[in-house]
């Protein structure tokens, strides 16, 4: 009895000495408190009382920064949140150099992002976002670096602003359409201007041009029958007009230039 009771007991210990490692997971085995390696994926034996380890994820990790009040370098009050995406490269130094690598890498990119939105102006930090991110993740991952992480991206989702600010740019922005809308409707007045004047000149430049403009334009207006259109024309047109309509040609006489 004692033989078998002998023998469970090293079953059992053996049992508990075995542990699974997936291939996507490293684990980092300790002998009486002492780094001895790495646990590669597979079946691994870890003597009990006399050995640990620490199971360590390599895949790529999505760390959510929560919401961050900042003031950007132009004194304006902003909320700004990300997310950052990151893996574990080196698991001996993710667990022997700092304590609970998530929780850390946290800390750190909600103190980056404060200090670097802290440095640039509302404007930029709107119109440039990609940069922005770009200069957050090269900071976080020189920082994290000992700690054996590798900061693959730095995401910024949001940026809110207040409700009075909001009514600011929103005024600033009408502004600007109405200011673009005022320059395109001078510039066509130019062109139109430049176009009646060089109407202006041909029909000056040509005798009776103004007159039969003059009488198509009173053709134009009679199209409505409820309109009554009472225009003065000079009796040489008409009489030029006569004769158009007869088959003769009348030539209105020309006025005599005084010396």
């Amino acid at each position: 009895m004692v033989f078998i009771w002998i023998l469970i007991v090293i079953v059992v210990f053996i049992a508990t000495g075995i542990k699974v490692v997936n291939e996507y997971e490293r684990g980092v085995k300790f002998t009486l408190g002492k780094y001895v390696g790495i646990m590669k994926p597979g079946l691994r034996i870890v003597v009990p009382v006399i050995q640990t380890w620490n199971r360590v994820d390599m895949r790529v990790k999505a760390v959510d920064v929560p919401d961050q009040d900042c003031i950007t370098r132009d004194n304006i009050s902003v909320n700004v949140n990300a997310v950052i995406y990151y893996k574990v490269r080196d698991a001996e130094r993710a667990i022997i150099q700092v304590e609970q690598y998530q929780y850390a890498i946290s800390q750190l990119a909600q103190t980056t992002m404060r200090n670097i939105v802290g440095e640039v102006e509302l404007d930029e930090l709107l119109a440039n976002r990609d940069d922005i991110s770009a200069k957050i993740r090269e900071i976080i991952d020189q920082a994290s670096d000992p700690w054996g992480l590798k900061v693959d991206a730095v995401e910024l989702k949001d940026v809110k602003l207040p409700q009075d600010m909001k009514r600011v740019i929103s005024r600033q922005a009408e502004a600007e359409r109405e200011k673009r809308a005022v320059i395109i409707q001078s510039q066509g007045e130019v062109v139109a201007a430049k176009n009646v004047a060089q109407a202006a000149k041909l029909l000056a430049e040509n005798d009776g041009a103004l007159h039969l403009r003059t009488l198509q334009s009173i053709n134009s207006m009679s199209a409505d029958a409820s309109n009554t259109v009472v225009f003065a024309v000079p009796l040489e047109v008409l009489r030029a007009f006569e004769g158009l309509s007869k088959g003769t040609v009348v030539t209105p006489p020309k006025s005599k230039k005084k010396k």
